[in-house]
């Protein structure tokens, strides 16, 4: 499919399965996207009063675990799915930061934010279900200070053999089943494994991240055998 169609494609799968996303997220992972998002964040380093916009931030999981960590700084969550951002708005207001978390509906390929705005801009768990991953990368670049922060967290292709057709097999052959069980919805779940066929293996994007976006001090955390990748560069100093 072209970009034009995987966007209104990833759109319609995003609002049509937001209401079950936190409880499938859960238990597609077995609960291993809360250790990856913990170990970010732990490498990431936030300090108290530093800013961050989550891109794509879904049901603002990351967007809540930047906003403790910084106690005082503004975050910003933005992502095009309607459906999403309200999940995400009720727990914001639920954990009583509503204050410190705006949520911005809008295009990860053109952000709406001015140049060097954020300390920190991260990704999680969508940068493979974007039109174009270096212009998202280039933007997040974009928007983030001099010497700040660009950070994606996302599934990856695991290199050891048998691990790896272990993986795939419940990648592409259980997980939509387990969609259709426990949420009634197959095709948005077979795209989870489609959407990684052409997405770059960890060290592809590393280079990616270096060579293409111009981003430097390029980190690479490959997690659970390499089924997530964290990448972690750094915009310039002018």
């Amino acid at each position: 499919m072209d970009k034009q169609e995987k966007t209104r494609f990833v759109h319609q799968v995003f609002e049509s399965v937001a209401k079950d996303y936190d409880r499938m997220n859960t238990l597609l992972s077995f609960r291993r996207h809360k250790a990856w998002r913990k170990f970010a964040m732990r490498k990431m380093n936030v300090q108290v009063g530093d800013t961050a916009l989550d891109v794509c931030c879904g049901t603002c999981d990351w967007a809540l675990s930047l906003s403790e960590a910084s106690q005082t700084g503004k975050i910003v969550g933005l992502d095009f799915s309607a459906n999403m951002l309200e999940v995400g708005r009720r727990k914001i207001t639920e954990a009583g930061l509503a204050q410190r978390i705006e949520l911005v509906q809008g295009d990860a390929m053109r952000l709406p934010f001015p140049d060097h705005t954020f300390d920190h801009a991260t990704i999680g768990f969508a940068l493979r279900n974007v039109p174009d991953l270096v212009q998202v990368l280039a933007e997040m670049k974009r928007v983030v200070k001099p010497g700040g922060q660009v950070v994606s967290l996302e599934l990856s292709k695991p290199t050891m053999p048998v691990f790896r057709q272990l993986y795939y097999f419940y990648f592409e052959k259980l997980l939509p089943g387990l969609g259709k069980l426990f949420a009634n919805r197959y095709e948005q779940y077979q795209w989870l494994p489609q959407s990684l066929v052409q997405f770059p293996g960890y060290q592809e994007l590393a280079r990616i991240m270096k060579e293409d976006v111009g981003l430097e001090k390029v980190e690479v955390y490959p997690l659970t055998g390499g089924i997530t990748a964290l990448h972690i560069g750094r915009k310039p100093l002018e």
